[in-house]
């Protein structure tokens, strides 16, 4: 198998049955060609042959997109997008051979949980992603907005007095509407604009680091479910590192798209991989067929047994220090 015969259409309704024969495909071609992947898997002494389950994949650390170029193939493609820091940060970049993946993975997706674009209108509140370039966050949003075909919707950046505008004439039309922004701009907008929303979402896709007091995810939900006069914060769960998203509804819960599947390891011993319990999350994202499909987060989580995952916190530096297992 190979980047150009994985269609994002055939795992649109991937069943749970054969995740694992199409996660064992991709491991394999990925061991052989991709060279940063296939020098973990040797440093890790891992026998791909032997592979029988998911707990048994090896996941490549996700500090290596900070340090290394993660491509499948032979050329280092021309695109990649790249993650959020300041000027003294080390960013991590995820080089995307074929963009139309991307773009299937985000709308099948976000078809599956929310149904059609072209039914809401998607007001973006992204201003210190859209100040920089190469935000998969960005991309996605911005497709979704031009998916909507509402000529209101759009990316609204600091004009909180247009947004409330906006927001205030869709609600009183009964639009469905889809405001997703970082967690920093909506705590911002909703203090200077506390309203009655009833049909529109509200969804933070993170984003509080260094620019506001950091809340808990919980804590976070509730201020802006008290702002927004809503029940529930709907939150997005993705990253640079990855091609596909998971989606939560409120709570915190998060379920994942047919060809995505989040597993835990043990915070002491990165190899010890269970489908459930509490631990570092480990994803396996089948859209990653040209970069690495198999990533070792730094998030703390619980997975529970249908699938769906919370994210707790995240390791610490020290922590991370002591797993050797993952410094090479």
């Amino acid at each position: 198998m190979n980047g150009e015969t994985w269609n994002m259409e055939d795992l649109k309704d991937l069943a749970p049955a054969n995740f694992f024969s199409k996660a064992l495909a991709l491991m394999q071609h990925q061991a052989k060609n991709n060279a940063v992947y296939s020098e973990w898997v040797q440093s890790m002494k891992a026998q791909l042959d032997k592979v029988k389950s998911l707990e048994q994949i090896p996941f490549l650390p996700i500090h290596f997109f900070k340090t290394h170029a993660i491509y499948t193939g032979r050329e280092c493609p021309k695109f990649h997008f790249e993650s959020s820091g300041t000027t003294q940060d080390i960013v991590s970049k995820h080089f995307v051979k074929d963009l139309s993946v991307y773009e299937q993975s985000f709308m099948q997706c976000f078809e599956q949980f929310y149904g059609a674009p072209k039914d809401y209108c998607v007001l973006g509140l992204l201003p210190n992603y859209l100040e920089r370039q190469h935000s998969s966050l960005v991309y996605m949003t911005d497709h979704l907005i031009q998916a909507s075909k509402d000529e209101r919707s759009g990316f609204y950046l600091y004009d909180f007095e247009k947004l409330n505008h906006t927001l205030a004439i869709l609600e009183k039309e009964q639009q469905k509407t889809l405001l997703i922004g970082v967690s920093f701009a909506l705590m911002d907008f909703v203090d200077a604009y506390p309203q009655k929303l009833n049909h529109t979402i509200v969804m933070e896709t993170g984003g509080m680091k260094g620019r506001k007091q950091e809340l808990t995810k919980p804590a976070l939900h509730g201020y802006l479910a008290d702002g927004f006069g809503i029940e529930s914060i709907h939150s997005e769960y993705g990253m640079t590192e990855l091609l596909s998203q998971a989606y939560s509804k409120g709570a915190g819960i998060y379920a994942c798209p047919p060809w995505m599947k989040v597993l835990v390891a043990d915070e002491s011993d990165p190899t010890a991989l269970t489908t459930t319990g509490r631990g570092v999350l480990h994803i396996i994202d089948l859209a990653n067929v040209n970069s690495c499909a198999f990533i070792a987060t730094e998030d703390i989580g619980m997975v529970h047994p249908d699938g769906t995952f919370e994210v707790i916190g995240r390791l610490d530096q020290s922590a991370r220090r002591g797993c050797s297992l993952l410094v090479v």
